[in-house]
């Protein structure tokens, strides 16, 4: 019986994506759990060095010699330091001598009590949200399933995430300047279960309407609103357009939404992500402004889920 040539699903999903304009991330673990190299390394107090020299670091160096990817992000670095690993060698060699030298990015896992201190960008724990604006750039590595970063028989419906819970992680992640990393658990075959799939469905609708106030993003000078709970602040500030964006978690209950943080001007404009319908608004006594919520059918709403308003033209912009 004849025998094709083994096919390379990494390489074809590489490829893939950036047919689509997008960009390729590739996970990598320092260490593995029962590799027997490893295990005497551990032994030996991690002063031998058997199992980086023969799998860990040839196998980073091929990834990105193979696949050339735009994100490395390391994990499995809390048992040794990153001497033992020799990730300053491998980072030396990424970021000046690699075929992404001028476009990679890393994270922050690379040996025991880097994470958080050093990388192109960190993680610091699994599930990291501050709520705050961070000083570094920042990932939020979270997971639908909130119990576990693989596919579970024995889950319960409680413990996934639900479509509310998750875009309020995504908008809360954006607006403090994170990166959100969304996490599903496929099946031991390489099935992605109907929750998950269900779930990035979701996402996706959402996203679809409310994309603008998310990709190319910055964070706003107020991240909250100041008085409103559940409103979160992004915006797009160039040279010629000042635009802030207050996304709604929940819909208000009256027919008006007072917002703290933002100082209009007479050419303030009002409009909301998805919707032709225009918003009036008046200044507050002393600041912020209040904003007039007409009469919306259910079937004009531009979505389910985390309303956006597009405000242009603030004083404070």
């Amino acid at each position: 019986m004849a025998v094709g040539p083994k096919r390379d699903l990494v390489g074809e999903l590489s490829t893939a994506l950036r047919k689509r304009n997008l960009h390729v991330g590739l996970y990598h673990s320092l260490f593995e759990w029962f590799h027997p190299l490893y295990l005497k390394d551990k032994e030996n107090k991690f002063r031998t060095q058997q199992f980086v020299q023969s799998k860990t670091l040839p196998e980073l160096y091929e990834l990105v010699n193979t696949y050339k990817p735009d994100v490395v992000w390391s994990d499995g670095d809390w048992e040794a330091l990153d001497t033992y690993w020799n990730s300053t060698e491998f980072i030396a060699w990424l970021y000046n001598y690699s075929p992404v030298k001028d476009t990679v990015v890393t994270n922050d896992r690379w040996g025991s009590g880097v994470m958080c201190k050093h990388g192109g960008y960190f993680t610091c724990m699994d599930r990291y949200n501050p709520g705050k604006l961070q000083t570094r750039k920042w990932e939020n590595a979270m997971t639908i399933d909130s119990q576990s970063w693989g596919y579970r028989r024995n889950a319960n419906l409680s413990d996934y995430l639900a479509i509310e819970q998750l875009i309020d992680t995504i908008v809360e992640t954006i607006s403090c300047g994170g990166n959100i990393l969304v996490n599903v658990g496929p099946s031991h075959d390489g099935v992605i279960k109907p929750i998950f799939q269900e779930r990035l469905s979701q996402m996706g609708e959402w996203l679809k309407v409310n994309g603008e106030a998310i990709y190319s993003s910055v964070p706003w000078k107020f991240q909250n609103d100041t008085v409103t709970p559940k409103v979160w602040y992004t915006a797009h500030i160039t040279d010629t357009v000042k635009t802030v964006y207050a996304i709604l978690l929940r819909w208000p209950e009256k027919d008006t939404i007072f917002l703290g943080a933002p100082t209009p001007s007479k050419d303030t404009t009002v409009q909301m992500l998805g919707s032709d319908i225009s918003f009036q608004w008046t200044k507050g006594a002393s600041s912020g402004m209040l904003i007039q919520i007409p009469l919306i059918s259910h079937n004009q709403m531009p979505c389910k889920w985390a309303w956006t308003f597009k405000i242009s033209n603030l004083l404070n912009s």
